[in-house]
């Protein structure tokens, strides 16, 4: 079967699969290049408002191909991070459905995403010491940022794997569906149509605002960050027709005298 990234589009919404079951998802460097392919094609389509990354069952993503990773130096590690990178700074929102092991590198790409959503079989292994190998491609400021330092010290330093409900309990999944893959995949779609539905710029907006003040200290540099993209969104003629429709429906809802 040929190893190979998948795009499907439903509802605003694209939906990537990384496409190598025989392999767990592994990925190659050709793989990961077509990842992010893709994911910049998702960004160029106006069409897309939001993102949703899956593997093929049953694995999410097994990691990097390990022939690659044991000849690879600082340019090729770079390569093989590029698809996930580009998931990390998709300027989409990006759901990862998680359906079954996501493994060092394909940790990597479902902690890259800005929700994750647990398959009942999913399992969440950094797996990088028990190989021999230093954790790459931000993965201990990734986890340690969403799941905290003790759990991500007990997953990366202890070898702790999370399935689904711990996943869950610790932050980093947000929630659990239960079901096969098409309904994993369905669920995630389903919680991305508040973008998918919303003006496409607005989406863009709220979530780079969203990166910016999440490392902030103070709330008034959050009103201030906040402040022009709201006013932009409030002078867009998508806010106009929104507002006049809610008028309209309020006005029919009203009794008459």
């Amino acid at each position: 079967m040929t190893a190979e990234i998948r795009v499907a589009h439903d509802r605003n919404v694209a939906v990537i699969t990384v496409h190598d079951p025989d392999r767990r998802n592994a990925l190659t460097l050709p793989l990961s290049a077509d990842l992010a392919a893709a994911v910049a094609d998702a960004e160029a389509d106006e069409s897309v408002h939001a993102v949703v990354v899956t593997g093929a069952p049953p694995a999410f993503c097994a990691g990097a191909d390990l022939s690659a990773l044991g000849e690879a130096k600082d340019e090729g590690l770079r390569e093989i991070y590029a698809g996930f990178l580009a998931v990390a700074n998709c300027t989409l929102p990006t759901i990862a459905a998680v359906g079954g092991a996501a493994v060092g590198a394909g940790l990597n790409l479902a902690l890259a995403t800005d929700v994750r959503l647990a398959g009942p079989s999913s399992r969440f292994d950094a797996r990088f010491l028990k190989l021999g190998i230093h954790p790459g491609g931000g993965m201990t400021w990734m986890l340690q940022h969403i799941v905290g330092p003790q759990t991500a010290t007990a997953m990366t330093l202890f070898g702790e794997i999370l399935d689904a409900e711990a996943a869950h309990a610790a932050g980093l999944a947000h929630r659990v569906v239960d079901g096969d893959h098409d309904a994993l995949v369905a669920a995630s779609v389903e919680l991305a149509q508040n973008a998918a539905k919303a003006p496409r710029e607005l989406v863009l907006d709220t979530k780079r605002s969203m990166r910016t003040t999440r490392s902030l200290t103070e709330h008034a540099d959050a009103v201030d960050t906040e402040i022009a993209p709201q006013v932009r969104s409030i002078e867009s003629p998508e806010f106009a027709e929104r507002l006049a429709a809610m008028r309209a429906k309020i006005s029919g809802d009203k009794p008459a005298n």
